[in-house]
């Protein structure tokens, strides 16, 4: 039997028999364009990343990766290709399957094991197994890591790599922490990235009121205007000495708040008003010791402070996730 109608015939009902076929099921996940390689004038891709099967435990919450294989291979034929791909895209488990069974990969344990075709695991089983190993069990941790995606129809959607560095955010909130670096590469859309976590936070208890601070105004405008503009009804720009406590997502240069003269204007907010402050570009001086903009994070040390820069050497500076 070739690979199309091991899949058909003998794999599809196998994982489809309790993963949902339209919420949790994508054959033919292409996640990735194809590596671009430059030779001289020459410029061409790289074949795209496809996995076989990539199953979600909930939107945008990959849990595991399946590749198959006709019934002429072993069982444990497509495994390091599954492997690859699950850790390129952070999933915890890999599944290889030629019809006849399953081997498994868990990258929690290190583990492998050999499965018959009706024993492949539920959404329920591995999501349990993931958050017991990540410490997540906790009623509080899952309304926070299970926290729905913004998804607007032709909207944007997060890339792979956006994708995991919220859930990885979102997890290490979870897990009581509230000092957490986000480094990404220029050009990899960090503002949109911060504003899912925004979004997903706000689904849940432990967030209502958010401060995005920033150095420049063009920075504040475009975000305002761009990545979190379905936030915008509930959403003010702080300006002049004005602080209006009615809304829930302030915008503001870390010069407003502090006052040209050192007010300190953000003091007129009580010290527990915020439960989330985002710092776009934190390497560029929220980070130094002496740094004036440093007494707004000092003064709202109760909230969640999501530092965001492209440079690694924010970390030499003193920003750390801890």
């Amino acid at each position: 039997m070739n690979e199309s109608d091991t899949r058909l015939k003998l794999i599809d009902p196998a994982i489809m028999k309790s993963w949902d076929r339209n919420t949790q099921v994508f054959t033919e996940y292409f996640f990735t364009s194809g590596e671009i390689v430059v030779r001289g004038s020459m410029v061409t891709r790289k074949d795209k990343k496809k996995a076989d099967y990539l199953l979600m435990y909930a939107p945008g919450i990959p849990i595991a990766i399946v590749e198959a294989k006709d019934t002429e291979h072993t069982v444990d034929a497509g495994l390091q290709q599954g492997m690859g791909y699950a850790q390129l895209l952070d999933i915890p488990f890999a599944y290889s399957s030629n019809g006849k069974g399953f081997v498994e990969h868990d990258f929690l344990t290190g583990k492998e094991r050999a499965l018959a075709m009706d024993e492949f695991p539920t959404p329920a089983e591995l999501w349990t197994r993931y958050s017991k190993a990540k410490g997540l069990e906790h009623p509080y941790s899952q309304e926070i890591v299970t926290a729905p995606y913004y998804q607007e129809h032709g909207g944007n959607h997060p890339r792979y790599y956006q994708c995991i560095a919220i859930n990885r955010t979102l997890e290490a909130i979870a897990r009581g922490k509230n000092r957490i670096l986000l480094v990404m590469a220029t050009g990899t859309g960090k503002t949109f990235t911060a504003f899912q976590i925004v979004h997903r936070l706000r689904q849940t208890t432990e967030v209502r009121k958010v401060l995005y601070l920033a150095d420049r105004n063009i920075l504040v405008d475009q975000t305002i205007d761009g990545d979190f503009k379905p936030l915008k009804r509930v959403t003010t720009k702080v300006v002049g000495r004005k602080l209006d406590s009615a809304y829930e997502v302030y915008f503001s240069l870390y010069q407003q708040l502090v006052g040209e003269n050192g007010e300190e204007i953000f003091r007129e907010f009580d010290s527990e008003f915020f439960d989330l402050i985002i710092v776009d570009e934190c390497h560029r001086g929220s980070a130094a010791a002496d740094s004036a903009w440093r007494k707004v994070l000092e003064y709202f040390n109760c909230a969640i402070q999501i530092g965001m820069t492209a440079t690694g050497g924010a970390r030499r500076r003193g920003v750390r996730a801890s």
